[in-house]
């Protein structure tokens, strides 16, 4: 991976949210706009528009108006190491330490500013080695390069054909929480056997058992076809 100067703690947390919107469908070639940065990343208009000034000047963004905000190749190749220091110490907390899947984005954030590359690969080491973290986000290799999923968010996926989760992009605790407790976490096979029309809510069938999701929730849920394995 290409060497970059260390960013700030603000500055990181801030690129690597940029990076984790770009790998949604939806956002991968398109610019983030300040309502959709608002919403998803849970910062003010002004503190955005500070991040994104310095970024910029750094030319790891490029911020067009009236289009929005999105990474340069420059931005993507700094983002990658602390990706890979977030994702696997998000594993190493939740297979090494125990801590439950809606806690450890958090916590490994605060972990990642001070993790060197000893620390990292040591504790990729401890945790087997892990190749995705507990959300199912693939862990890139120590020069940059990892295979993106071929998947898609579960209300674009077809009707009732196998399917397998690949990866949950909510971060946050209690949506995490629950979509746990309804058993929809990476690597669960399932089938989606109806859509409301107008964004309404998805029936889902489970190996043993049904559930009914909202539009929202089916948004951040992606999975793909078993036949693709």
């Amino acid at each position: 991976m290409t060497s970059h100067r260390p960013l700030g703690s603000t500055l990181r947390e801030f690129l690597l949210d940029l990076y984790q919107l770009s790998e949604r469908v939806e956002f991968s070639e398109h610019y983030l706009s300040p309502s959709d940065l608002t919403h998803l990343l849970y910062a003010t208009p002004a503190s955005l528009s500070r991040s994104m000034a310095e970024l910029k000047k750094m030319n790891l963004v490029e911020h067009q108006p009236y289009h929005g905000v999105r990474l340069t190749e420059a931005g993507r190749q700094a983002a990658l190491p602390y990706v890979r220091r977030q994702r696997i110490a998000e594993v190493f907390l939740n297979q090494v330490m125990g801590f439950e899947w809606d806690t450890i984005h958090e916590e490994a954030k605060r972990l990642v500013g001070g993790m060197t590359e000893a620390v990292t690969e040591r504790m990729f080491e401890i945790a087997g080695s892990p190749q995705t973290c507990p959300h199912g986000e693939p862990i890139p290799d120590r020069d940059g390069h990892f295979t993106r999923p071929n998947d898609h968010p579960l209300h674009r996926l077809p009707f009732k054909t196998p399917l397998v989760i690949t990866r949950v992009l909510a971060r946050e605790p209690d949506r995490l929480k629950y979509i746990g407790a309804l058993r929809l976490r990476p690597g669960t096979p399932l089938q989606v056997i109806h859509i409301a029309p107008f964004d309404g809510p998805l029936q889902l069938r489970l190996p043993d058992e049904f559930r009914i999701i909202g539009h929202n929730l089916a948004e951040v849920i992606y999975a793909r076809p078993v036949e693709n394995e």
